[in-house]
């Protein structure tokens, strides 16, 4: 049997800004000394013209993300996602939230799979930070073909979008004729009746592996890819919820304020049922390999499945 393809979502971003670059003359790249991290230095080769690297200064480089919106490009500000969320927040709260101008912000080395660089590059809240500010999207794909679909939505969407990508390779989940992607709708991947799990980003592949170890003991799971937490696809998760009776979300970040956060409060106003969160734990992450770590944090198949056991 063939290995499954692996790309990591950042060089997912780099190539998509390419191809957007190409039809369309207003889109400008900007990053903070990382155009290699972030895969930005794809573009940079293509349209030098088009690509501005700010230096070690991610505040000032929102700052001028927002200047040039305002002129009538479309610019992407793009750094890590501790820089892009955290170090930057006041910046994309005041100058592109508050004034609603029209900034995409590529927020790549999300979550723990970041790995060796540990806890204070490890981004674990920027989903909250990013969900409360008025206005923003805020999405994060599963894999390489959602990423590139996710640029290209992202350009059309008029208004601040946040997206966040991943340092680690993941497997592409979504080769199929049938897929589909729309900013604020959720994609049933798996069908079932017992329980449902809604997934983002690297954990919607080992959901989907730990749905398959409950089918062979008879549990069957229904999965939910929810690459946009912001605007949350409301009518699914409440109609899934209706359905199963029992709901798992799963994501690389904080259980508080995240995924689990939005699904929690859409279902507390509309279809209370039981809801078991899975992801990062109210703790700080650590230095070590990815691999290592989504194991250690039970971000795995395995661990989602040993999870989900214990809640049902």
């Amino acid at each position: 049997m063939s290995e499954v393809k692996k790309i990591a979502t950042r060089v997912s971003y780099g190539n998509a800004l390419v191809e957007l670059g190409k039809k369309h003359d207003d889109v400008v790249v900007l990053d903070a000394d990382l155009a290699n991290a972030t895969q930005t230095c794809i573009f940079q080769k293509e349209f030098p013209e088009r690509h501005i690297d700010c230096g070690i200064a991610e505040c000032n480089m929102t700052g001028i993300a927002a200047g040039l919106a305002t002129t009538g490009k479309v610019p992407f500000a793009s750094t890590f996602a501790m820089f892009a969320a955290g170090r930057a927040y006041e910046q994309v709260r005041n100058s592109i939230g508050y004034p609603q101008i029209n900034v995409k912000i590529g927020a790549t080395h999300g979550g723990i799979s970041v790995g060796e660089d540990g806890a204070s590059h490890q981004c674990l809240e920027d989903f909250a930070l990013m969900r409360v500010i008025p206005g923003m999207v805020v999405a994060c794909p599963s894999d390489d073909i959602e990423a590139k679909a996710l640029v290209e939505a992202a350009y059309e969407h008029k208004g601040p979008v946040y997206m966040r990508f991943g340092r680690l390779a993941v497997p592409v989940i979504n080769d199929n004729p049938d897929y589909h992607f729309e900013l604020g709708k959720g994609i049933v991947l798996r069908e079932g009746k017992d329980l449902t799990i809604i997934a983002n980003g690297l954990c919607v592949a080992p959901a989907l592996e730990a749905a398959e170890k409950l089918a062979a003991e008879g549990v069957d799971a229904k999965v939910i890819n929810i690459h946009t937490i912001k605007p949350l696809d409301t009518e699914l998760v409440i109609a899934s919820a209706k359905e199963t009776g029992k709901v798992v979300t799963v994501e690389e970040h904080s259980i508080i304020g995240g995924l689990g956060g939005a699904v929690c409060e859409c279902l507390a106003e509309a279809a209370p049922v039981p809801v078991k969160r899975i992801g990062i734990n109210d703790v700080f992450g650590e230095s070590g390999p990815a691999a290592a770590l989504l194991e250690k944090y039970e971000l795995d198949a395995a661990g989602i499945y040993r999870q989900i056991k214990e809640f049902i």
